[in-house]
């Protein structure tokens, strides 16, 4: 009696099967909804936030009103802020430090520095006259004296930022020999000064007398650089 031989299988010749999908970890689903909720409520406490200061002032906003503007229970509001003026940061961060973040990332001006200049504060007054923006600046110029550690994180984040890179390219000016005027690069402020400007007159006394910010931008860029020569 001869017996059948069997073989077992190789790994090479076995016959395959296709993997079925890796499933999901039932944790991670809900886990990666909740992280989006919470995204999302952090949002609208931010948004919130914003309206509410603009409208009623820093001193007189309330954490309920953010709450109800946002739609969302009071207590929910400490779980993403511990106050209102971590708030209020996060809002500076969110709406004003990516503005100001553009000039200290600059490329080296392949034209003039002038140049570079006047198309980076074109952009920034377009971002901020008549903008939330503006209504913010506004806001801290107003309130910052009797809040100074709202003023002390707006200069650390956006106005020591801003002044630094406004100083290289200053200095970036006088050596090419484009600004003559040296002690220039001691008060960067001076360059800026029509943004600020700008910003406030604009909330005060537009109605009286409308400004053109961006000519007066370019005036200003003319008493420093001296006056384009036209062709």
């Amino acid at each position: 009696m001869t017996k059948k031989q069997t073989k077992a299988a190789s790994p090479s010749t076995a016959p395959t099967r296709a993997s079925a999908p890796v499933a999901a970890s039932p944790a991670a689903a809900p886990a990666s909804n909740r992280a989006s909720r919470a995204a999302e409520r952090r949002a609208a406490i931010v948004e919130a936030a914003m309206e509410e200061f603009i409208a009623r002032g820093f001193a007189a906003t309330r954490l309920d009103d953010i709450a109800k503007r946002a739609g969302v229970a009071k207590g929910t509001i400490y779980l993403h802020f511990k106050d209102k003026e971590s708030m209020f940061e996060e809002l500076v961060r969110i709406v004003i430090v990516p503005v100001v973040a553009r000039l200290t990332t600059l490329p080296p001006p392949a034209g003039s520095v002038r140049d570079l200049i006047e198309t980076f504060a074109g952009n920034f007054l377009k971002e901020v006259i008549g903008t939330r923006r503006g209504d913010l600046v506004r806001l801290i110029v107003a309130e910052g004296p009797r809040f100074p550690s709202v003023a002390d994180f707006y200069y650390r984040e956006v106005v020591s930022r801003g002044i630094t890179a406004m100083r290289a390219l200053i200095e970036l000016g006088i050596a090419r020999g484009e600004i003559r005027q040296k002690d220039l690069a001691r008060y960067p402020q001076i360059l800026v000064a029509p943004a600020m400007i700008a910003v406030i007159w604009q909330s005060l006394f537009a109605r009286h007398a409308p400004l053109d910010a961006q000519e007066m931008l370019r005036v200003h860029l003319d008493l420093i650089f001296g006056e384009r020569r036209t062709t």
